[in-house]
């Protein structure tokens, strides 16, 4: 189970054990940002840290800041994303000069645009004709098998990673799928913005359909989205989807057709060559709702959903006419974004989607210096001794559960910038001029790559992010946190900047990480990985009135009137910035060795620790990105993520807040867990 924030392995044990508080010699230069790695000139200072402290630190950059044209968002994420794909664009270019490049041929035959409107939809024609042939639900239960290894989403999907309760054993997934729109709630809420959405939803589904040369476009449209809105009332909730107990659900092939009966599950699996003793049924009832659902369905609005979701999953390898509507609905319509992204910028997606870490050898080759990953690795050491001080110092956790902790904490392996065993892709077949085969090759080639893990060892050194990703995530089962290259930039990790700042951003990614195996649902793993009560009654009660504390103060967070953030929904992250940042806090102090830190340009190290978190979470939204983002992300919006600040006593120690102050807590209703 992956928790995203936004090398060598080694172990946390000989970390825990070796740790030194100093950091790394400070290297001469200057900062990206400012004098100290915080952009004093992107603050707003006429906004008092108590009523906002997000704009306090970033108003003005704020009220500065368009948005680009091709992006929902944008910010400091986006920032790093743009350099990284400026870099990574240069190391494709070379690479399509080479003849015997195969990262060369697939990203020449992505910029090849005059190839592809030279081919219109011949690519894909004999794909839709295949749909069209389906005469009975057989038929359509064996599409749905070889859409799914093609990348498509068909009525459930399938996915193979680590067994929750054995985690040295991959085990097959299966989970609530068959929607067109990012949610059910898109279908069921009654508020008129989604309403406006679901007349536009119809109304896209006719444009695609008329497109691809199909008759009857309306009433094919609208007989879909009354499937889809069937289909969402039997899906489950993000909440209860994010649930690791609710969703572990084992059980054979045959178990799941018998309590299933409306879809044949043994024929699904078995045309993909798969013959599980057992699979996880992640949501039980959403999965034998949508079985019966099928059974009595016409088999022709199934095959309307297959031949629709293939067209969305492949639009933008194929010419723009049908790009171009796939983005005015997916792009404009639900993310407010007003144009696409330049060809290059896709292609480089691509490249990361289809070639990702032989892209990446290339890219760390050049831009990850090994002083950075040095670097890293002593924030890391750091930030980990840091959170065994906190586990000895909580009060609501029990002796046998700190012990405990303290086990998983010496388990954990880190993973910095790159992996030590890149893939190998040999075995994929890429053409010069052939955007759209590069394209489903790549898919099944990365579906096989999946389902080959079944019945073979846990592969520890994997990794589910390229270099190139800014973001960082926690795995679970691995029992392991990983920092792709690419985020260990300003503003999150400057080697020029003052420590303080790089503590407050850097440092508190790799805090948030770490938490994450302790938030609401990774303490439900072991130090094995294995999901595992380990706490004592009284711990798991005690820690559910903290966090239903933290789940309160999110959900008065109101970003448009009646469109409220999820407090449950987004706990676990919320728990991950409050404890990641309390943790990075603590080994900041440590690395100072015991002396004062230095006063630079007026701030006290705390303030500028306080201002380095801050700073990362810059980002303006377009409307439409972030009410889509209130129902499926499961992370708060950036200026609530700065504002955890308000829960620290040591912040109110450091900007001084009026009690009056909008974001002031008494400190009573200050949140503190780990």
């Amino acid at each position: 189970m992956n928790h995203l924030f936004l090398g060598a392995a080694m172990s946390a044990l000989a970390l825990a054990s070796s740790v030194a508080l100093a950091d790394p010699a400070p290297q001469a230069g200057k900062p990206t940002y400012g004098t100290y790695g915080f952009d004093t000139a992107g603050m707003d200072r006429s906004v008092k840290p108590g009523d906002d402290f997000y704009d306090h630190a970033n108003g003005t950059w704020a009220k500065n800041t368009p948005i680009p044209a091709d992006k929902s968002n944008y910010g400091a994420f986006n920032t790093l994303d743009d350099l990284s794909r400026e870099r990574t664009r240069g190391i494709l270019e070379a690479a399509q000069a080479d003849s015997s490049s195969k990262i060369g041929a697939a990203y020449a035959s992505y910029m090849d645009a005059a190839a592809v409107e030279a081919k219109g939809l011949a690519p894909i024609k004999p794909w839709l004709a295949e749909i069209g042939k389906v005469k009975d639900k057989a038929g359509y239960v064996a599409l749905a098998a070889k859409a799914a290894r093609a990348g498509i989403d068909g009525p459930f999907g399938i996915y193979v990673g680590q067994d929750d309760k054995d985690p040295e054993s991959y085990i097959l997934t299966l989970r609530q799928s068959g929607i067109g729109l990012p949610d059910r709630d898109y279908y069921l809420e009654q508020d008129g913005k989604m309403a406006a959405i679901r007349t536009a939803y119809v109304a896209h589904l006719e444009k695609m359909l008329t497109l691809a040369g199909e008759a009857d476009a309306k009433a094919r449209a609208q007989a879909l989205m009354a499937f889809e809105t069937e289909v969402a009332r039997v899906h489950w909730s993000q909440i209860d989807s994010r649930d690791a107990e609710k969703t572990y659900n084992k059980m054979t092939p045959a178990d799941l057709q018998k309590a299933a009966p409306g879809f044949d599950f043994v024929a699904f699996l078995a045309a993909n060559t798969l013959t599980p003793r057992t699979l996880i049924v992640s949501q039980p009832s959403a999965v034998t709702g949508e079985a019966a659902l099928i059974a009595k369905t016409p088999v022709g609005v199934l095959k309307d959903a297959l031949l629709l979701r293939s067209l969305h999953t492949y639009a933008d390898f194929l010419p723009d006419t049908m790009a171009n509507e796939d983005f005015a609905f997916y792009g404009t319509t639900l993310s407010g974004t007003p144009q696409r992204e330049d060809r290059w910028k896709r292609g480089i997606d691509f490249l990361k989607a289809s070639l990702g870490e032989e892209v990446g050898k290339v890219y760390v080759a050049q831009y990850f210096p090994p002083e950075t990953k040095a670097a890293m690795d002593a924030l890391v050491k750091n930030v980990i001794a840091a959170m065994g001080r906190r586990i000895d110092g909580l009060t609501w956790m029990s002796g046998e559960a700190k012990a405990r902790a303290h086990k998983k904490l010496a388990a954990f392996t880190p993973k910095i910038g790159y992996p030590d065993k890149w893939r190998d892709y040999s075995g994929l077949t890429i053409e010069r001029g052939d955007l759209f085969g590069n394209a489903e090759r790549s898919n099944r080639f990365a579906f096989d790559y999946e389902m080959n893990k079944l019945g073979k060892p846990i592969d520890r050194q994997e990794w589910f992010m390229t270099p190139m990703e800014i973001n960082a995530y926690a795995n679970f089962g691995m029992v392991e946190i990983v920092f792709p290259a690419a985020i260990l930039q300003p503003p999150f990790f400057d080697p020029h900047a003052d420590p303080a700042v790089n503590y407050g951003g850097i440092g508190a990614v790799i805090g948030h990480e770490l938490s994450h195996h302790f938030d609401d649902q990774g303490a439900k793993y072991d130090e094995s990985g294995k999901l595992n009560q380990w706490w004592t009654d009284a711990d798991v009660a005690s820690f559910k009135g903290l966090t239903d504390k933290l789940v309160a103060q999110y959900d008065a967070y109101e970003p448009f009137p009646g469109a409220h953030v999820k407090g449950a929904f987004t706990l676990g992250e919320n728990i991950g910035d409050l404890a990641g940042l309390a943790v990075a806090l603590d080994a900041y102090h440590a690395s100072l060795g015991g002396k004062p830190a230095p006063v630079i340009d007026g701030t006290t190290g705390d303030q500028r620790f306080f201002l380095g978190w801050a700073q990362v979470w810059r980002r303006n939204y377009r409307e439409a990105n972030l009410r889509q983002r209130l129902v499926t992300d499961p992370h708060a919006p950036s200026q609530y993520r700065a504002d955890i600040v308000r829960n620290f006593d040591t912040w109110y120690d450091a900007f001084k807040p009026a009690a009056d102050g909008k974001i002031y807590l008494a400190p009573k209703d200050r949140v503190k867990i780990w």
